[in-house]
């Protein structure tokens, strides 16, 4: 498994602070039990966070401290060839049968198999996943191999993590392990490729803005 989508060092460094809220958590923690290459990005951000702070006096931080420490991680990865996807040591679960790691799969009680789906149209199904942060909206969804996801824009931010299967959206490919970030600036419509059914996790902070107006008057019905 060869990960080409990895979380933004944005997104990471607010993981690695604690600043993030719990349902982009899940998805970012989700992603690094699959990812080494972002497991590794966090441990350097970690360690780095813990210099700055033995070294913290009374100076304000300018704005240019943030570039510099990105300069640092991107010049780590391109001198370390241990930071290669390619080369990268077995994911945390160790079981090929395992699909949803930890900690994802005890919020869902249970991995892909024991799982009970609610219909949402057109051989699509969801899972809603309960969170106490106040802001985002998660839940584990299944589209049918083949199949597109309607067409939307959204009203914020949209984490996307593959599970199993895969999809495309545009040129891009998105596999097991891959995450995709949106914003209100993206209107797409992602498609399921034609071998398997694709499951995701899907974070959000707000519903999304469906093209199709039959879609936008069943939307509170359907949750999303």
């Amino acid at each position: 498994m060869t990960i080409q989508h990895h979380v933004s060092d944005e997104l990471l460094l607010a993981y690695a602070s604690g600043s993030l809220a719990e349902g982009w958590s899940i998805a970012v923690a989700t992603h690094l039990a699959l990812c080494p290459t972002c497991r590794r990005r966090l441990d350097f951000m970690e360690h780095a966070g813990g210099e700055m702070l033995e070294m913290a006096c009374d100076e304000v931080v300018d704005d240019t401290s943030w570039n510099a420490m990105k300069a640092r991680i991107e010049a780590t990865e391109a001198a370390d060839p241990a930071i290669d996807s390619t080369k990268a040591p077995p994911r945390a679960a160790s079981s090929k049968d395992v699909v949803i790691p930890e900690p994802l799969r005890s919020y869902l009680g249970g991995d892909l198999a024991a799982l009970k789906w609610k219909a949402l149209g057109r051989g699509a199904y969801h899972i809603p996943i309960a969170t106490a942060d106040g802001e985002s909206m998660v839940r584990l969804l299944k589209i049918p191999a083949g199949k597109p996801v309607p067409e939307h824009s959204h009203g914020g931010r949209e984490l996307t993590l593959v599970l199993r299967g895969s999809f495309r959206d545009g040129d891009a490919l998105f596999r097991r392990g891959d995450l995709e970030e949106a914003d209100e600036t993206l209107q797409h419509q992602p498609i399921a490729t034609p071998d398997e059914d694709c499951v995701c996790l899907a974070v959000t902070d707000a519903p999304l803005k469906f093209r199709s107006r039959l879609l936008r008057l069943i939307q509170p019905m359907l949750g999303i």
